[in-house]
């Protein structure tokens, strides 16, 4: 079960604990075959380096999504700029919604993943979404947007990755 706590308004702080070790967390993370499995089937890019891009590339299923919703999906649904890398312990990056146009104009987010190791087993995954100046990515990424066919936000994406790591399977399908 992933627990989410408001530390203000503006950021969003979810922890989970994964049966796995921090290297596959990484690897799910920032792998594009691995996000296809829990992130709503979207394939990342990273270019793991201070300055590096960020993109997130829509599915079949969410461009169809879009059609049925009346709103063309884009080439890119997520976009940003790795600020720092530290593999497999901490990955920081800029964050942008670009599906919906109205969240597109909305200032870059600031999301951290932090890994830790846990002395009784299962590795700590920590996510920090810092949301100044995005109160309609805030809405989408708390789940308040899913009766729209948004999702859940963060932690439906994060209870997706547990399950595909201590299962092997998606959470869906």
């Amino acid at each position: 079960m992933t627990s989410k706590t408001e530390t203000s308004v503006a950021t969003q702080v979810y922890r989970v604990y994964i049966k796995a070790t921090p290297q596959a967390i990484w690897d799910a993370i920032t792998d594009p075959e691995m996000t296809e499995k829990f992130l709503y089937e979207a394939r990342v890019e990273y270019d793991l380096r201070p300055g590096g891009a960020y993109r997130a590339y829509p599915s079949d299923s969410m461009r169809k999504h879009g059609a049925e919703m009346g709103y063309p999906i884009p080439d890119v649904v997520a976009d940003g700029e790795v600020v720092e890398a530290d593999p497999p312990r901490k990955l920081v990056q800029t964050w942008r919604m670009l599906m919906d146009p109205s969240m597109a104009g909305e200032s870059f987010t600031r999301l951290t993943w932090e890994i830790e190791e846990t002395p009784n087993g299962p590795a700590k995954l920590t996510v920090v979404h810092e949301l100044e100046g995005a109160p309609q990515t805030a809405a989408l990424v708390t789940g308040e947007m899913e009766d729209q066919g948004a999702g859940g936000g963060w932690n439906e994406t994060l209870d997706a990755l547990k399950t595909l790591l201590e299962t092997g399977k998606p959470l869906y399908g």
